[in-house]
């Protein structure tokens, strides 16, 4: 895994949510906060998008 900065066009393309969605979220604790990038820019930890994703796999496959 790797611990690229990912922005909000890969994170939305990666995850299909939109940034709505993705804000929401992520201010709700269900996905991986943002992270500062300066002052007018954020990004997602790719490794945490990618663990999300996993688990979101791995719940699915429970059921």
């Amino acid at each position: 895994m790797n611990n690229s900065i990912l922005r909000l066009p890969e994170v939305t393309k990666m995850t299909g949510l939109s940034r709505s969605s993705i804000y929401l979220m992520a201010n709700n604790g269900s996905f991986p906060k943002q992270v500062s990038l300066g002052e007018r820019a954020v990004g997602w930890v790719e490794k945490e998008i990618l663990t999300w994703l996993q688990q979101k796999a791995d719940a699915r496959a429970v059921k």
